[in-house]
């Protein structure tokens, strides 16, 4: 088996809870931003295009942030789960 973890068990394994932080920041970020590109009539230009880079930060951030897992121990987790499930996973398929 080996060593490296698929984007499937990393965004289905526990994240850290640092990681956990900076997803909620990061979605807030992006909130904020959606807020501001939801006005563009009341607002100047420039926040406008403000709000856009603040929609494109929160959303890279909250899935980078999403698929951090805690270095060696959720390894073995993820091989344990796909022998449950037969080897189901995206080498597989």
């Amino acid at each position: 088996m080996s060593s490296k973890l698929s984007i499937t068990d990393r965004l289905t394994l526990p994240t850290p809870r640092f990681f956990r932080k900076v997803r909620s920041i990061s979605v807030a970020v992006g909130a904020v931003g959606a807020i501001l590109v939801a006005a563009p009539a009341l607002l100047p230009a420039g926040l406008v295009t403000l709000g856009s880079y603040l929609v494109l930060a929160g959303s890279i951030g909250a899935a980078v942030s999403s698929t951090a897992v805690k270095p060696g121990e959720q390894l073995d987790e993820a091989q344990s789960r796909q022998e449950r499930m037969g080897g189901a996973s995206a080498e597989t398929l």
